[in-house]
């Protein structure tokens, strides 16, 4: 049984801005304000460099 992938609300450290990206994100994610990577793929769950403010399902 393979478990369920999550989309995560996180803050942006630099700028604090609020952005939803997802849990497992096979590519980098970006902050859409000002640049700075709020996650980075690892092959499985991505390791988020931003504060997790929510785990939405």
């Amino acid at each position: 049984m393979q478990a369920a992938s999550k989309f995560v609300k996180v803050r942006c450290p630099k700028c604090k801005n609020e952005q939803i990206i997802f849990g497992r994100a096979s590519t980098s994610v970006l902050c859409l304000v000002c640049g700075k990577p709020l996650a980075e793929p690892t092959g499985g769950k991505s390791s988020i460099k931003a504060r997790i403010l929510e785990v939405l399902s």
